[in-house]
């Protein structure tokens, strides 16, 4: 099982990857199109409302319910009862939906003064930011419809990912990317108001990937009619996993809500710096974070059922791992790296030298929190694989309230301590579901992965040093063209990755160390 829980993770973090690519290509384009400015404030936060219901009734809190329950009805081998589970779930999850969108379109004012106070104070006291607030409306109602398609390509990816194929989940994001760059680039210019143009991109592309699983599904033979019915006992156990999971599984989104609410109130640009290296953050939380919560939540929902704990206990193993294999150095690179990161990606059309230094202290600042981001998405499947939904949750409401208490930095250092809250909270968060693993006697780390894991952050450190002695300074970096940025960054990346591998080989890292022995014999089972 090993092997094959690589190669299912080379497939999705390839196709993650793709995304990730197009994601700061298209981004590259939306600061070249709208900078950092008003417009890009205003389509941020209304891109931002319907992503983080997404993440509720998607691809957070639904699918961390969903997944294991499907599993189980598979494993009955009855293919009746699980098509009878799906047709029954979509349409009650769909109904769900379908209000909440409706509701939210026709509600836009009240989303908008809920989130973007701010805004709605400058429009009813008629001060020079008042278009901001009927601004914010209207792309709302544009982009909201993004969650109708976006539900329904979650769920479809969720059933595909039980059935082994992870790639066409992993894909879809593909086809959001192009759809909005493609806006962004031929209609966006083309308005009087840029922003609505980007609105548009993101409507077409949850359209796009909605149309382009049906097909998989189909395929399947698990491309049903929806139906509503609450009362099925799929459905209702469903439900009561997921009403706990809806906060839990959605801390960090919450925080960036906050952020949000808090950051109209600031100056112009302050929602556009946080987005900047919010996307950057993207790069490893997707690729890796993504990568390894696809697969381990249905893997670790087999493997829960067995009647040793051996090969559960392996497998989270091996996840925080590869957490420290791939999500350390990603995180030092980050760190030494974000000027010329954002030099070579923004620096060019209505994205200003003082975007870039803004964008560069939010990125450092969020970068604390990556490594315990990525913990926590390997230990959150650990609760969920086990239909454990009601600790996380306890985790994450003292999580949000020690991120309400963290977000006071805000009023002293501004962004920036919107930026350091965010990144406090998630260690706060990552603690505590590995205490809580840990008292319940489910998961603790091994000895010989706390060996593995000081060797790791060893050439971690190596390649800090190395970066920080080779990396030009600020006057060197604007002073080259746009290629010879790229060469200098892509050969310093190169070189740093290079070395990483270099230092592991010598403190004795080998393959069999990124593996778990239980996985292997787990195969012939």
């Amino acid at each position: 099982m090993s092997q094959q829980l690589i190669r299912q993770g080379l497939v999705v973090s390839s196709m993650t990857l793709l995304s990730r690519l197009l994601g700061m290509v298209r981004d590259m384009v939306f600061a070249h199109v709208v900078g950092a400015g008003a417009s890009a404030d205003l389509f941020l936060f209304a891109n931002r409302i319907p992503n983080f219901f997404r993440r509720l009734f998607a691809e957070g809190a639904f699918s961390q319910a969903f997944v294991p329950v499907l599993t189980e009805y598979q494993q009955r081998g009855d293919r009746h009862s699980t098509r009878c589970l799906i047709q029954r779930v979509s349409g009650t999850l769909g109904g769900v939906v379908t209000l909440v969108t409706l509701g939210a379109m026709l509600l836009a004012p009240l989303v908008t003064l809920l989130f973007g106070f701010g805004w709605f104070m400058a429009w009813w006291q008629g001060g020079a930011e008042a278009a901001k607030y009927p601004l914010a409306n209207q792309l709302l109602r544009l982009t909201f419809p993004y969650l109708w398609f976006i539900t329904f390509v979650a769920f479809s990816g969720a059933i595909l990912n039980t059935l082994g194929v992870f790639s066409v989940a992993a894909f879809s994001p593909v086809l959001l990317n192009i759809a909005m760059i493609g806006c962004a680039l031929w209609l966006a210019p083309q308005l009087a108001e840029p922003a609505i143009g980007l609105a548009i991109g993101v409507f077409l592309g949850g359209l796009l990937q909605f149309l382009f699983q049906l097909p998989f599904l189909r395929r399947a033979g698990l491309l049903v009619w929806p139906r509503w019915d609450w009362q099925d006992a799929g459905v209702r156990r469903i439900g009561q996993l997921m009403l706990p999971a809806l906060f839990g599984v959605s801390v960090n989104q919450i925080t960036v809500l906050i952020n949000t609410a808090i950051a109209s109130f600031m100056q112009t640009g302050a929602i556009s710096w946080l987005y900047y290296a919010e996307r950057l953050l993207e790069l490893p939380l997707g690729v890796i974070g993504a990568t390894l919560s696809t697969i381990l939540l249905p893997t670790l929902a087999r493997l829960q059922r067995q009647p040793t704990a051996d090969q559960f206990v392996a497998t989270v193993d091996w996840g925080i791992r590869l957490v420290f294999l791939l999500g350390v150095p990603a995180m030092v690179g980050l760190a030494l790296l974000a000027e010329p990161i954002l030099m070579v990606l923004y620096l060019r059309g209505h994205f200003t030298l003082a975007d870039l230094q803004a964008s560069k202290a939010a990125l450092q600042t969020l970068n604390c929190g990556v490594f315990t981001i990525l913990v926590a998405k390997v230990l959150g499947c650990a609760y969920y694989a086990r239909q454990d939904t009601k600790t996380p949750v306890r985790y994450a409401l003292f999580t949000m309230g020690s991120h309400l208490l963290l977000n006071n930095l805000a009023w002293k250092f501004g962004y920036i301590g919107l930026a350091l809250a965010s990144a406090l909270s998630s260690m706060v968060n990552a603690t505590l579901l590995y205490r809580g693993l840990v008292h319940q006697g489910i998961y603790r780390l091994t000895s010989d992965s706390i060996q593995v894991l000081l060797r790791l952050l060893l050439g971690s450190l190596g390649m800090a040093l190395a970066l920080m002695l080779f990396t030009p300074d600020h006057a060197h970096w604007l002073a080259l063209s746009q290629g010879m940025r790229i060469g200098w960054l892509a050969g310093l990346i190169g070189g740093a990755l290079l070395l990483y591998g270099g230092i592991l080989l010598c403190l004795g890292i080998r393959w069999c160390h990124l593996r778990s022995p239980s996985l292997v014999d787990s195969s012939a089972a």
